[in-house]
């Protein structure tokens, strides 16, 4: 079966990239923009980064910035119906995965009204036409969401997340700007750059992966082992090297799926409203000892992208402990919790692991699993 890769139409990067903004949207005629961006990003200025360009070229353009931080079936209605007020014909997601899945939903629905009861987006929807002309702006290093092909919705009645994937909504242009990311504090700097990182991992040793995605993947996790730990510190060069690292993880990972510790992951955000990268980074070591048996000999390379002392004079069992090691380190560096204590209940555990389970990223695996073995894996944190 041929392998199919998915990207941007265009994109931008390093310092002084949003200077593209306008010059897209004026030589493809669009006339008015609307900006999906968090409250905190519009408060903290962050967002007039972009606005002040767009009044600066005579762009006119409405903010919607009531996103969620997991944003809601509801929360993507409400985008929905505001964007439609608005006489808006572009958008412009500015801001972490929270917007820009926002932004995906709201896009593909406007175009595609006949799914706009949102549930009927999961999995590979069969939508007919690509979303609204987006351009993303990424304000955190980490989801990588303005490169990839999914996009993730809380539903709040279910009590979980469930995953769309769709090539109609990857945003035409990405705006990857490093001085757009120099706000974020220490803790979601670490955390979204823990989710690249397992991107990057769980890419590499999903079921799917293949030489074009493998290439992505492992220059995604050197740059990613590099540059995280003076990202958290907001060293420039740090800053840099995240931004494209964790777009070039998305290159990879939305092209070939991931594996159990997003679908873990999920079912934590969506019950706790745990940060995403948080739940990322405490499970992918148990994940990566979990799938050790069918993919520990691609562990190497994980490894020694990632400078792990001497890998190359271990044997390949050694090596994956080496790994795994270097993850748990870096992840300790930056100031992740070792283990789910204080988050995970005794009396979720079986929910999170049916829902786990059904989740779209659990079959890119590379261990066959079950809800047993899952419920295993959750308890070993607490």
């Amino acid at each position: 079966m041929a392998d199919r890769i998915v990207l941007n139409t265009i994109s931008y990067h390093g310092h002084g990239a949003i200077e593209n903004i306008v010059p897209e949207i004026v030589k493809r005629g669009y006339k008015k923009a609307f900006v999906t961006s968090d409250a905190v990003l519009v408060q903290a200025g962050v967002t007039a980064k972009v606005t002040d360009l767009l009044e600066k070229g005579g762009i006119p353009y409405v903010v919607y910035s009531e996103i969620k931080p997991n944003p809601t079936i509801e929360n993507v209605q409400h985008g929905v119906k505001a964007y439609h007020e608005s006489g808006a014909d572009c958008m412009i997601a500015l801001g972490g995965g929270s917007s820009m899945d926002t932004a995906k939903a709201i896009g593909i629905i406007v175009n595609n009204p006949e799914f706009a009861d949102v549930r009927s987006l999961e999995g590979v929807a069969p939508t007919k036409n690509h979303a609204v002309f987006t351009i993303a702006v990424p304000t955190t290093a980490g989801t990588a969401a303005e490169v990839t092909i999914n996009y993730v919705i809380t539903d709040v009645e279910k009590k979980r997340k469930f995953v769309c994937v769709d090539t109609n909504d990857i945003p035409e242009v990405a705006v990857v700007d490093p001085d757009m990311m120099a706000s974020m504090p220490k803790g979601l700097t670490a955390a979204t750059g823990m989710d690249a990182l397992t991107h990057a991992i769980e890419g590499y040793i999903t079921k799917a992966h293949c030489t074009i995605s493998d290439m992505f993947h492992l220059e995604a996790i050197r740059l990613i082992a590099a540059n995280l730990r003076g990202a958290v510190q907001n060293t420039p060069d740090g800053r840099e090297g995240m931004a494209l690292g964790q777009y070039i993880a998305g290159m990879g990972f939305s092209n070939v799926g991931l594996g159990i510790v997003h679908s873990m992951a999920h079912g934590l955000s969506a019950l706790y409203d745990t940060p995403h990268g948080v739940a990322c980074a405490i499970l992918l070591p148990v994940g990566l000892e979990y799938n050790k048996t069918v993919a520990g000999p691609r562990y190497r390379a994980i490894g020694k992208a990632m400078e792990a002392p001497g890998i190359d004079r271990m044997n390949d069992a050694e090596a994956a402990d080496a790994t795994i090691a270097a993850v748990r380190q870096l992840s300790a560096d930056v100031g992740i919790p070792a283990n789910l204590q204080g988050i995970l209940k005794e009396e979720d555990i079986r929910f999170l692991s049916e829902s786990a389970y059904a989740d779209a990223c659990r079959p890119g695996n590379p261990r066959e699993t079950s809800v047993d073995e899952i419920e295993a894996l959750y308890r070993s944190q607490l």
